[in-house]
């Protein structure tokens, strides 16, 4: 029997893989800091555990095959999970963002995970994960790649308590993480307007670019490419409720729409592809499931890896678009 420990089970994200876990006939145990909370799910299992306690974060590790963060923010939270998960040998699943906390992932456990014949899968969730997913997609196939673009275009997005103090950390840190010219850039880069020429019915619209999004750091280790760049609609950050929402009830955070598109330049053409779908929160918790029940039912190699490099990126985003989370073009090549 395997069994899937969620941590942040009674955050917005923690309770809709929860959902889905349990939908698909898993068995879970919820584990968070506050024990009333945790017992007000009405699950059996519950493990209370805290970031600033190791020895409940081990317990939890050892109750469990897999343990899947929902906690943001990860720069908080994700070190001490998945620190105890590979201390006690279980895979590990995250949500996280935070650039700086994927690259520690990748170079504090790629070896002792490979060894120990475990995986750890950070940024597995819409913001990042799907931009890796969807380039390494829409890149197959493809050689002398110059540049990848991954384009987010989001309106109406509801932000929970997490989300907004990991947005804030994200636009505060001024040692950002590129990749440009074959190799990763470090340092500050300052933020520019630019013009993204989404599909239609979205068309044209002012991003800021970059984003301190993951997919330069993760698309390389998948896709050959020069250049990697995330971009955001300017208009996401504008828009009044985004950082007013922390208390909505979970039905009010499923109106988000969303185009995730990727343009890939080469020297010998380009491949664009893109989803369109509503509920990005939906997204991040049946990326999460689907990536933790993959891996916990083997056929993932051991390691660190980013989504698009653990998983077939083709037949995962069309496994979710056969589910109706979004739908799907790939791609279109010239």
């Amino acid at each position: 029997m395997t069994i899937y420990a969620i941590y942040g089970a009674t955050g917005h994200t923690g309770r809709l893989v929860t959902s889905e876990l349990l939908a698909r006939g898993k068995d879970v145990v919820l584990s968070g800091r506050d024990p009333e909370r945790l017992a007000a799910l009405g699950q059996p299992r519950i493990h209370p555990a805290s970031v600033d306690d190791p020895e409940s974060l081990r317990a939890l590790a050892d109750s469990a095959d897999i343990v899947v963060n929902c906690a943001g923010p990860f720069a908080t939270t994700g070190l001490p999970l998945a620190a105890a998960a590979a201390a006690a040998g279980r895979h590990y699943v995250d949500h996280a963002l935070e650039v700086h906390h994927v690259r520690r992932l990748f170079e504090e456990f790629g070896a002792p995970a490979s060894r120990g014949g475990f995986t750890m899968l950070p940024d597995a969730s819409f913001y990042g994960g799907l931009g890796d997913l969807l380039a390494g997609a829409v890149a197959r196939g493809m050689s002398d790649i110059e540049r990848v673009t991954v384009a987010y275009s989001v309106a109406n997005w509801k932000m929970t308590t997490g989300a907004v103090a990991t947005a804030r950390l994200l636009f505060a840190d001024t040692d950002r993480i590129g990749f440009a010219d074959g190799a990763l850039q470090f340092g500050f880069v300052e933020p520019r307007n630019a013009v993204f020429a989404f599909p239609p019915p979205v068309g044209p619209r002012t991003m800021i670019a970059p984003v301190p999004f993951p997919e330069p750091l993760t698309v390389p280790r998948h896709v050959r490419t020069r250049a990697v760049e995330a971009q955001l609609t300017a208009r996401t950050f504008e828009e009044e409720r985004a950082f007013t929402s922390e208390s909505l009830p979970a039905e009010e955070r499923a109106d988000s729409e969303y185009t995730v598109a990727v343009q890939v330049l080469g020297a010998h053409g380009a491949a664009a592809g893109h989803v369109r779908g509503r509920d990005l929160w939906r997204v991040s918790a049946l990326i999460a499931a689907e990536a933790a029940i993959r891996i916990a039912e083997g056929g993932v190699k051991s390691g660190v890896l980013s989504p698009g490099e653990a998983f077939d990126a083709v037949e995962f985003l069309t496994t979710l678009a056969d589910r109706g989370v979004f739908t799907l073009e790939l791609p279109t090549q010239s």
